[in-house]
């Protein structure tokens, strides 16, 4: 499966998260990426460092996290020899990956006119920030804050809160990385290459899913309730157990509900009708959590979680991240290589099996 793109080559210009984690989807998958970078103003995710990490080296873990398996090159594009030695690299590139400002294809002279003239089969993945018009600097955080996730996200005491991933960045990854597999399917019937563009906006917008329907169907704005889902009880309640542990419970059935009664031994709220379906269950969760919780607090973590996993119950403790990769499923995702004599190690950006 790594060599699939191996006759692919792709150039990147693209910095921080969005474009290059395109680029490394590209380069687990066998194909040649070119990393170009400005001499004296790298990726700017090379300097994004945790109080821990070394001042003096040149890799970051941010930078690590989505730069893997490409090789790198400096070009300063305001330079007039630079430019030429791109346009070269150009002539025999398949996926060139940009998320320049607006203006900056002018400044550059990087126009897809000039592109498509220099290689016609050349297929250009653009991400933007608020879209090709807009000269809005644009970060995660902000379009986290503009489309909804963050007045959503959170707890009623809380406010408004931030994902603690980039989320927007990747969903917008994924967008493009779509896209460019559609150009590239498209070119193999018609032998031209064309440009294609994402902007974080839209990647976030479209990623409402549910959460807008509710609002574009019944006018409902959501309202920030933790981690409980606003349509299904219990579904996100967090409950403490005997040993300590958190765990959490996504009971999308009443047959999954009934299950959970009998097992935490609630006979008394079995016929109860403020419990009787999900939808009564929703409007009295509250109430249903009490009950649950009186039983879980004298239960061992793993006493639940070895019951849920025989019943088929959709059951899971909460999990710090050297828990996660204490697991053998999660080890097996961890790729590491060495970037300017630093090891390294991230995530793969493959989830898939072919």
């Amino acid at each position: 499966m790594t060599m699939i793109f191996n006759n692919l080559k792709v150039v990147e210009l693209a910095s921080v998260l969005a474009g290059p984690s395109v680029g490394m989807f590209f380069a687990e998958l066998g194909a040649q990426v070119i990393k170009v970078e400005h001499p004296e103003h790298p990726d700017v995710t090379r300097s994004w460092k945790i109080a821990s990490e070394n001042k003096e080296e040149s890799a970051s873990a941010y930078f690590s996290s989505i730069n893997y398996k490409k090789e790198y090159i400096h070009l300063n594009l305001n330079k007039e020899n630079d430019h030429f030695q791109l346009i070269e690299l150009l002539k025999d590139t398949d996926i060139l990956l940009t998320n320049f400002k607006k203006g900056d294809v002018e400044k550059f002279n990087l126009t897809d006119d000039l592109l498509l003239e220099v290689n016609p089969r050349l297929i250009h993945g653009k991400i933007s920030g608020f879209g090709s018009d807009s000269d809005r600097v644009a970060y995660d955080l902000i379009l986290q804050a503009e489309t909804g996730f963050m007045s959503m996200n959170g707890t009623e005491d809380s406010g408004p809160v931030k994902m603690p991933v980039a989320l927007i960045d990747v969903l917008a990854a994924h967008q493009l990385k779509e896209g460019i597999l559609c150009a590239l399917l498209e070119r193999h019937q018609t032998g031209r290459g064309k440009a294609v563009e994402v902007s974080l906006y839209d990647a976030a917008v479209c990623s409402l899913v549910n959460q807008a329907s509710v609002f574009l169907m019944e006018q409902k704005v959501p309202q920030r309730i933790g981690s409980k889902h606003p349509g299904i009880a219990p579904y996100g309640e967090l409950f403490t157990t005997k040993d300590a542990g958190f765990i959490t419970f996504a009971i999308g059935s009443d047959q999954q509900f009934r299950k959970l009664l009998s097992y935490l031994q609630l006979k008394e709220i079995t016929e109860d009708e403020r419990f009787s379906s999900n939808q009564n269950r929703v409007k009295n969760r509250a109430v249903l959590a009490s009950f649950l919780e009186k039983k879980i607090k004298d239960l061992n973590s793993s006493e639940i979680l070895n019951w849920a996993l025989e019943q088929h119950v959709p059951c899971g403790k909460i999990k710090s991240l050297d828990e996660v990769f204490s697991e053998p499923q999660a080890k097996c995702l961890i790729r590491e290589e060495n970037i300017n004599g630093k090891a390294t190690k991230r995530v793969t950006s493959i989830a898939f099996n072919l």
